[in-house]
């Protein structure tokens, strides 16, 4: 079991309780949560072994996207946070190394002349997309052409896309499948334009804390307690991530 140092556990426990923050729209990791007392999937099982190690309770606080997360490691509403490692979160967030990947790919709709994920960055070609996903916030800095038109979640995406207009929608594979599945006729695009890096984050300024985490993470992946919860929870389209070199 991973060492705890004094200053991590007072880093990690401010107000003697583990405040973890939970990005809601990512249904894959959390199955289900009701504020105060329900809890469940994968982040929340991390969450209570790493309360228990502190041995503290653990405080859940569901916000409805990840950039209302990344927002509130500024206000020192929580101690831990579940969500993609971007470097646009960098600068708020230490994070560790990714402990579980999800790949992102696109939706496109019936008829559409789109074939490859080379195809869908050129000019003209519009994107719905859930705004400030880490899948967003990857494609804002690597589309040369496409645009990008953002609204707040992944369900909202969907619909926009739905409402016509755009010629692909991105997001997590495992969701992809399933909007696929309601259009007849569209298509999940082969491959991946990335994989989202799933990590732990702790507010910046709380170096003990960071260290502690990432030798967490690491743990979690090799004793197989990661897979063990996407196991438990029925969690399918993740993977556990590579050991950190």
């Amino acid at each position: 079991m991973t060492e705890l140092p004094p200053a991590a556990r007072s880093q990690l426990t401010p107000t003697g309780k583990l405040r973890a923050a939970l990005n809601l729209s990512n249904f894959l990791l959390i199955t289900e949560y009701k504020a105060g007392s329900i809890a469940r999937g994968i982040v929340p099982d991390l969450a209570r072994e790493l309360a228990h190690r502190l041995g503290v309770e653990v405080e859940f606080t569901g916000y409805d996207s990840p950039g209302k997360v990344a927002d509130a490691a500024k206000t020192g509403t929580w101690d831990v946070a579940f969500l993609g490692a971007e470097p646009a979160r960098a600068s708020e967030i230490d994070f560790t190394a990714a402990y579980l990947e999800i790949e992102a790919t696109y939706l496109v709709p019936p008829g559409s002349p789109i074939e490859s994920l080379d195809d869908v960055d050129r000019k003209g070609v519009r994107i719905s997309i859930s705004g400030r996903s880490a899948y967003d916030l990857y494609l804002a800095r690597t589309l040369k052409a496409a645009e990008l038109v953002r609204v707040e979640g992944i369900e909202a995406s969907w619909q926009q896309f739905l409402a016509g207009g755009f010629d692909a929608l991105a997001g997590l594979r495992p969701r992809l499948v399933t909007d696929a599945e309601k259009m007849p006729g569209s298509r999940v695009l082969e491959g991946r334009f990335t994989a989202i890096q799933q990590a732990i984050g702790t507010p910046k300024g709380r170096a003990d804390a960071a260290r502690y985490l990432r030798a967490f993470a690491e743990e979690a992946k090799s004793t197989g307690m990661v897979a063990a919860a996407m196991e438990r929870h029925g969690v399918r389209g993740v993977t556990v991530a590579a050991l950190a070199p």
